[in-house]
């Protein structure tokens, strides 16, 4: 527990006095590690001398080491936010904000912004809107694409180590509950962790061979993004133990998707992650996120749970275990492996594959891969090489094309193998690019639907010129490629008619009613739980 002098200290600290500077009245946040003073413009964060097992902040020495780490770390994706650590001299009676003297605490100094302003607020208020995903997306796409990859010789992100955190939840959380029915999910929850930590523990060791176990921010969720200056702004990253930040960049991806489906807001979850994969080609991932899924939803479980044991209030005690009691039965979603589809579109440049795509993908929780994207990943942009789209040349060429199909179809297998629906977004004109798509469906038997999307020629040159004078769209097929698609593409052969889904997008069409199509299509096959 916090010492008697901190919390004299902190009593002391809300006395107008010691910010001379400041007119407003300080006021007090309190978490379970740390307490924030808010005065004027600025909040000072102190941290709690508590030793949790997952930190330990009970000398001075620690609390000054963590504040300059918190500065550090926290500077790389808010530096406009996180100013100085100063120090507190004077009495506890009588505190002296960046004094000389002896000593008596240590604060992080940041910015301060109004608490509506924070990501999970406005979720809850309803102001959550897509162009904020989008924003944050880009932002951790890009931190992520840059952080230093743990060396080869250190401990981080070994088998053992990732599953360390997760053997520690249960721990701390077992030691403050002795509730039946919150054993029984403990014990649920442990067995299926440790099973997939067996099933993944290949899959953590090569991750780290390839580099994606980096000096991340840790503890990636809504409460800890804020709009400021009408930009959301990461914050609050893990400064105390090096283990929670040193991990796969999946495991902080997860974090996020998890709080956004808390939230109730599985679409923008999905909308997070199909914009992260395409922006950073990270698709080897999804073969650990359910189990990283689960460990943040007990994560923020056990936080729940201290929670409950610090405050006494006894709304804030039954708040505090309605979240304990959701974060469990979020976890326990994870743990259920859903039927998948396999979808792949079919059409002409154009014709709304993209566009309605994509929040098809979101809509049923989707996973999304772009053709135009892969082909770009793996042979460059054409026309900033000086190159145009032009049918048979360079990334156009024959040879492009079946490399970039090939890597469609292992995509396609990731994604399913891990336990997503897969929507593969290319024109599919060909009979033998769908046949080797169809035949990884029978492979993993999972059905396969062709997404046809339609319009009119006049309708296709109309939107592909558009297209063109926008230059907003990765596609680089302009009005040649259209006429020569116009003139080769092979229709749907009669065997093939079974499996399609005809949307014509010159007519009043959706998410929602595609993927009704979607349904009716599968479920009349006779596929059980379909969607």
């Amino acid at each position: 527990m916090p010492t008697t002098e901190q919390q004299l200290l902190i009593e002391a600290l809300l006395n107008p006095a010691v910010f001379p500077e400041e007119t407003d009245t300080p006021e007090l946040i309190e978490t379970h590690i740390s307490w924030v003073i808010l005065c004027g413009g600025y909040a000072y964060k102190i941290k709690k001398a508590l030793d949790l097992g997952f930190l330990d902040f009970t000398t001075l020495k620690k609390r000054q080491y963590y504040c300059e780490e918190e500065l550090r770390l926290n500077s790389r994706l808010a530096p406009n936010l996180y100013l100085d650590v100063v120090p507190i001299t004077g009495t506890q009676q009588e505190p002296v904000l960046a004094g000389t003297g002896q000593v008596l605490e240590y604060a992080v100094k940041m910015r301060r912004f109004s608490q509506d302003a924070l990501l999970a607020h406005m979720a809850e208020r309803g102001l959550l809107e897509q162009s904020h995903i989008d924003q944050v997306t880009s932002q951790i796409a890009d931190f992520h694409v840059n952080l230093p990859a743990a060396q080869a010789d250190s401990h981080y992100g070994d088998p053992h180590q990732v599953h360390a955190p997760v053997q520690e939840n249960f721990t701390q959380i077992r030691n403050r509950t002795d509730d039946p029915q919150h054993i029984a999910w403990l014990g649920l929850l442990e067995r299926w962790m440790s099973q997939e930590y067996h099933r993944c523990f290949q899959q953590f060791s090569l991750r780290k061979q390839q580099g994606y176990v980096r000096e991340c921010h840790g503890d990636m969720h809504l409460g800890n993004m804020a709009m400021i200056d009408q930009m959301p702004v990461i914050f609050d990253g893990i400064e105390f133990n090096p283990d929670l930040y040193w991990i796969d960049v999946m495991s902080e991806v997860a974090f996020l998707f998890m709080d956004l489906e808390d939230h109730n807001k599985r679409e923008y979850a999905f909308r997070f992650l199909n914009r992260y994969l395409e922006s950073t080609g990270y698709y080897s991932g999804l073969c650990v996120l359910r189990y990283y899924l689960a460990y943040r939803a007990m994560v923020r479980a056990k936080v729940a749970s201290i929670r409950f044991e610090q405050v006494v209030d006894r709304s804030a005690q039954s708040k505090s275990l309605a979240e304990f009691e959701n974060y469990m039965q979020l976890a326990l979603g994870y743990t259920r492996r859903k039927d998948c589809l396999l979808l792949i579109t079919h059409g002409l440049s154009g014709s709304g594959k993209s566009t309605y795509s994509a929040p098809l993908a979101e809509r049923m929780g989707a996973i999304r891969v772009r053709s135009d994207r892969e082909r770009q990943r793996l042979f460059g942009r054409g026309k900033a090489n000086n190159e145009m789209a032009s049918i048979g040349v360079g990334v156009y060429s024959d040879t492009a094309t079946e490399k970039t199909y090939a890597t469609l179809r292992q995509l396609a297998r990731d994604i399913l193998e891990s336990g997503y629906s897969a929507i593969i977004d290319a024109t599919f004109l060909g009979r033998a690019e769908r046949d080797i798509f169809k035949q990884l469906a029978n492979d993993l038997s999972v059905p396969l639907r062709i997404l046809c999307f339609t319009a009119d020629p006049e309708e296709l040159r109309r939107r592909v010129e558009a297209r063109q004078r926008e230059a907003n769209d990765i596609s680089e097929a302009d009005r040649s490629v259209l006429e020569h698609q116009l003139d080769t593409y092979e229709e749907l052969h009669v065997d093939e008619q079974s499996d399609a889904v005809v949307i014509n997008t010159q007519l009043a069409c959706d998410s929602d009613r595609i993927l009704a199509l979607i349904k009716r299509s599968v479920a009349t096959a006779g596929y059980l739980g379909a969607g």
